[in-house]
């Protein structure tokens, strides 16, 4: 079993505590396609953001660590998927600034981010490139005057609310570039993405030959993809911890029920194929978070010679908790079918996870390849 170390656990006390204030209107804020003012306020009040930005520009530590990130978003998450969503996007939306950013830049906008005065986003998947992002059709060139960004990008995270965009585009022809676009720049058209089985802020981002000055881009130009690799490297575990968080909630919610709902005279808990659900769930539960602590730990010292790793521990977790949710619903029974019963919406939050950051077919395709290598 991993075991924490006393920071990690303060700081995931200070996570449960914001979960605990925010879990009375979860519900309602998971339901949301724009920011939950009060969701919000609970996570701005906290400080929790300050993990996610270099202590130079107002965050926690020096280096951002993976481990921190994943028991924070386990901890959110097993309260709502708008409050971890809202914690997590601070993070990935303004890593390709911290590490690659002028220091100019960054004092302009990391402090606010650490305070959760600046909501930032990512830029990367267009319409017809999701996994593969070696396609994107994004344009990026210097002009007079600064640099300028031309295309769509599509199913942005906190499009429409975040106050910039870490935005990557092509560059040159082979070249790969990344530059900060201020949400109020003009050219920039934000309208609402499509309605997800997991409400989100989703947005469609229209750059119309946007120009911001040089000093905008993140990054070396044309080489910036390994910048994009390195935002996927330190998050991506992350995603292992909120997938525990969410199963956790789920085996908790089944627990309550078959403990207290009796059938044949007995509570559920003592019916054998229920009993088996259960224990198979809290089996997988602590499994995942093992793996997910390990894989993070590792991700703390080299993310990107980690990467096989976390993408191992997202892979489990995030598989792990469709199925735990999905024997929780099953032991509930008809309760576990209602709409707006919290099992129901556990169950559609867990499907995304699956998906994003890495779909499960995409990662064990680059597993399998690294594997073919001989390398394990």
């Amino acid at each position: 079993m991993f075991e924490l170390s006393p920071r990690h656990r303060k700081v995931r006390e200070a996570a449960r505590q914001v979960a605990a204030q925010v879990d009375a209107f979860a519900a309602e804020a998971d339901e949301s396609t724009e920011v939950h003012a009060g969701t919000l306020a609970a996570l701005r009040a906290s400080g929790l953001a300050r993990h996610v930005v270099p202590a130079a520009y107002g965050g926690e530590s020096e280096m951002l660590d993976p481990l921190t990130i994943t028991v924070v978003r386990e901890a959110l998450m097993y309260s709502s998927a708008h409050l971890d969503s809202l914690f997590a996007m601070q993070g990935i939306g303004s890593y390709p600034l911290a590490v690659g950013g002028g220091d100019a830049l960054r004092r302009s906008w990391l402090p606010r981010v650490a305070a959760l005065e600046a909501i930032a986003g990512l830029a990367l998947t267009e319409p017809d490139v999701g996994s593969d992002l070696r396609a994107v059709a994004t344009t990026v060139e210097s002009v007079a005057g600064g640099v300028r960004v031309h295309g769509r990008k599509s199913f942005i995270t906190n499009g429409g609310a975040a106050d910039f965009y870490c935005v990557l585009g092509r560059e040159g022809g082979d070249g790969y570039s990344m530059v900060l676009v201020p949400a109020d720049a003009p050219g920039l058209t934000v309208t609402p993405g499509s309605g997800l089985i997991a409400p989100h802020i989703l947005g469609e981002l229209d750059f119309d030959g946007v120009v911001v000055p040089e000093e905008n881009r993140l990054g070396v130009p044309r080489e910036a993809f390994s910048l994009m690799l390195r935002t996927l490297a330190v998050f991506r575990v992350s995603v292992a911890g909120a997938a525990v968080g969410l199963a956790q909630a789920a085996l908790d919610e089944a627990l309550r029920h078959v403990t207290t709902r009796e059938q044949f005279g007995r509570p559920l808990i003592h019916l054998g194929a229920v009993a088996q659900n259960v224990a198979l769930s809290w089996t997988e539960v602590e499994a995942a978070r093992a793996l997910a602590y390990r894989a993070a730990a590792l991700a703390g010292a080299d993310p990107l010679a980690r990467l096989d790793m976390s993408s191992i521990a997202k892979v489990a977790a995030t598989e792990a908790a469709g199925r735990v949710v999905d024997r929780s619903l099953q032991v509930m029974g008809r309760f576990g079918l209602v709409r707006g019963a919290k099992i129901e919406r556990l169950y559609r939050n867990a499907r995304p996870l699956r998906v994003y950051e890495g779909a499960t077919e995409v990662l064990l395709d680059s597993l399998a390849r690294r594997l073919a290598k001989g390398v394990s």
